[in-house]
């Protein structure tokens, strides 16, 4: 399977393009988050979720933000 661009819509990486293989249903964003006092070996990260936008048949691929998920 071959490459192709696919735009994020809404949510924190709003805009951003990215390539991707084989149209997955769902793509996952992970923002890491600052602590203050994490013990060593411990990160926090923020999961988000954009859905493929089965709406758009033809045009650009699009993933939207998902609010609700997980």
């Amino acid at each position: 399977m071959g490459w192709e661009t696919a735009v994020l819509d809404g949510g924190p990486a709003d805009g951003l393009r990215i390539r991707v293989s084989g149209r997955p249903r769902v793509i996952q964003v992970v923002h890491r988050c600052e602590t203050e006092s994490a013990p060593t070996g411990l990160r926090v990260e923020a999961l988000h979720i954009y859905r493929r936008d089965l709406r758009l048949g033809g045009e650009v691929l699009t993933y939207g933000f998902d609010p609700v998920s997980p």
